[in-house]
């Protein structure tokens, strides 16, 4: 990776570890490509006591020795030590090193009994020490049933956890080109997310549809296959998840839908949902009113734009792309672009309310729906307001009819705060603006804002100066 962008709170979080007087253990976990190498290659930068193996799928034994290579370069009396993990890590950790073992789950592929030896490590030497272990691992499953399970080795030792995700919008906006216009940032966000490999990977100083048409729709092209590569690294059956993924792109949200769709039974699915959970590429979805744990109204949307986009256009439909050629986007992508795009528009919206209400105090932002009642979003503040708003990512100019619609949905959403009395705001989102009946009706309102793509994007980039 080229470019290295935001991370600062985990930055700061892995340096303070390094610097404290006590041991630490870290672990750090997260899809593949979103940049876990990079962030503690950066928060090694002033560090000289540090030894940083990225492991191989090889034997334990040659693991063994390129460790010990990588290690002699800033402790030469490691080559001496006993060539087996807990000797060697022991031996570092009398040194107060810092020691990453990058793609942990290599590691214990060729030596399952090595968290059994860490946990030992740590249980009798590291923790009484100033030493920093941090532990890297791209397969969630197997970070998760070394470290992070009840019946794990090493379950409650580690001191920080950091579970990786996707960059925001605004931090993904620095891999952008300046040239690119709010309209334009956001359409590239709405297909490519924030992971870093993915933006730091395609040229996006070329037209917006060339970059789709190139990187994706191609059977070249630099990601056209990344989404299937991901799911086989961690999927050992692979082809019903492809298939429950791509039914949650073409607008199955709940699992009665999902299950129809793909032709499994309803009292299954949870069974394959909860595991594209577990692996951060869906999320269930509740009303923002309502608690996730006990709501039976959950709606599952694809994390990943990318993955969304993939699932939603490319998976199944490669030889008609080929056939199409260098039309391809403007034929059977373009038309679709702005319906496709709304839902991460939405995400964004969300997002930015606590900057865009910046006297409010929010405890919980989200969607709300009911029946045919649905609002995009909705602020549940301290002090018993509740901001609801109505997002268009259409090529028109927003009308009073949305207004309209979104008083009567948000006149039907159940919530009682603490004070029991609940004051309605309401706030309109526009990519292309709104009708003059529109802004006359906010300059008459008190409980009426409007917000452009310009102010978004801007209330966005505030909120991370």
């Amino acid at each position: 990776m080229d470019r290295f962008v935001d991370r600062q709170t985990e930055l700061s979080r892995l340096r303070g570890c390094y610097e404290g007087d006590e041991g630490d253990m870290v672990v750090i976990f997260g899809r593949r490509r979103l940049g876990k190498t990079e962030l503690v290659r950066q928060s090694l930068t002033d560090f000289e006591d540090a030894v940083f193996y990225q492991a191989t799928e090889t034997t334990s034994q040659v693991q063994l020795d390129e460790f010990v290579d990588v290690a002699s370069e800033s402790f030469p009396g490691v080559d001496r030590i006993k060539q087996d993990w807990e000797s060697l890590i022991g031996y570092l950790a009398e040194q107060d090193a810092v020691v990453v073992l990058d793609e942990f789950p290599y590691l214990i592929d060729a030596d399952e009994s090595l968290p059994s030896v860490i946990q030992r490590l740590w249980d009798q030497e590291i923790q009484n020490t100033a030493a920093t272990l941090v532990l890297i691992g791209s397969s969630i499953s197997m970070m998760e049933e070394a470290t992070l399970l009840g019946n794990s080795p090493l379950y409650g030792r580690f001191t920080e956890k950091i579970d990786l995700r996707q960059l925001d919008f605004d931090a993904a906006r620095e891999f952008f080109p300046e040239s690119y216009t709010p309209e334009e940032q956001v359409f590239a966000w709405g297909v490519f997310g924030g992971t870093p490999y993915y933006l730091d990977g395609i040229e996006l100083d070329h037209d917006l549809g060339a970059v789709v048409q190139r990187s994706l729709l191609s059977r070249q092209g630099f990601l056209h296959n990344e989404p299937e590569y991901v799911l086989r690294t961690e999927l050992t059956e692979p082809n019903r998840y492809f298939a429950i993924l791509k039914a949650i792109a073409a607008g199955n949200a709940t699992a009665n839908e999902i299950a129809g769709a793909v032709g499994i039974d309803g009292k299954q699915i949870s069974t394959y949902t909860q595991k594209l959970e577990r692996l951060r590429l869906v999320e269930r979805e509740v009303p923002v009113t309502e608690d996730k744990t006990k709501s039976r109204r959950g709606r599952y949307r694809i994390l990943d734009p990318l993955f969304r986009f993939w699932f939603r256009f490319v998976y199944g439909n490669e030889d008609r792309y080929e056939r199409l050629g260098d039309d391809a986007h403007e034929t059977v992508i373009e038309p679709e672009m702005a319906d496709f795009v709304s839902p991460e528009f939405e995400t964004l919206c969300q997002d930015t309310l606590p900057d865009l209400y910046p006297s409010e105090t929010f405890v919980d932002i989200g969607r709300w729906w009911y029946k045919e009642h649905e609002v995009d979003v909705v602020g549940l503040t301290d002090d018993g307001t509740m901001v609801t708003g109505e997002c268009k990512f259409t090529s028109s100019p927003l009308d009073y009819g949305a207004l309209t619609s979104l008083e009567d949905h948000a006149g039907e959403i159940r919530w009682t705060p603490d004070g029991g009395d609940v004051e309605q705001k309401y706030v309109l989102f526009a990519r292309s603006g709104f009708t003059q009946s529109v802004r006359d009706a906010a300059a008459e309102r008190d409980d009426l804002q409007l917000f452009d793509l310009d102010e978004i994007v801007g209330s966005s980039r505030r909120s991370n100066d």
